[in-house]
């Protein structure tokens, strides 16, 4: 038999995907925090919803240069991108503190992270639900991966301080592209 679940533990059974790493970029100073609400909107051109919190230091900056980028830890970065997430970039520069390396984007000022094994650079494509509900559309302009990396693994939050890393990678028949 089943039983009532807290409302407020809700996201916990539907968080979306892998934890992120976002990084902006305002007046030449990097920032990076993490971010475990997004999730796809479309495929082509490719858009991301972000929720990012109005009290986060990078959703003013994310309000005032509309660019981003979206960088994607495997499991051996888990303990840097909680940390990065526990602490502001008001007052903490987080890429020196916590030993990332800030690499230059093709089309966006903000830096990718080059430890992560994967990068997307984004401009954002809609910030009307900015406002209401913290909710920024990215469109991916710029992509990038780190061809060593063989069947990475992604850190997946699950609430507080639980994560589950991805698992084993299975093929089912599907007509879908």
């Amino acid at each position: 038999m089943k039983k009532s679940f807290p409302l407020s533990r809700v996201y916990t059974l539907i968080e979306p995907g892998p934890v992120v790493m976002v990084s902006t970029a305002l007046n030449g100073r990097p920032n990076v925090m993490t971010l475990a609400w997004h999730t796809m909107i479309d495929f082509e051109p490719p858009l991301v919803g972000c929720v990012i919190s109005d009290r986060n230091y990078t959703f003013g900056i994310l309000k005032k240069t509309g660019e981003c980028v979206i960088n994607i830890p495997t499991p051996d970065l888990g303990r840097k991108a909680v940390a990065c997430g526990n602490i502001s970039g008001r007052n903490a520069d987080k890429f020196g503190r916590f030993g990332l390396t800030p690499v230059k984007a093709s089309r966006v000022r903000a830096p990718l992270i080059d430890e992560c094994y994967a990068n997307l650079e984004c401009k954002v494509a809609d910030q009307r639900m900015a406002g209401r509900y913290n909710l920024f559309i990215l469109e991916v302009i710029r992509a990038w991966i780190d061809p060593r990396v063989k069947n990475p693994g992604t850190l997946h939050h699950r609430g507080k301080d639980i994560f589950m890393l991805s698992g084993k990678t299975v093929r089912i028949p599907s007509r879908m592209k």
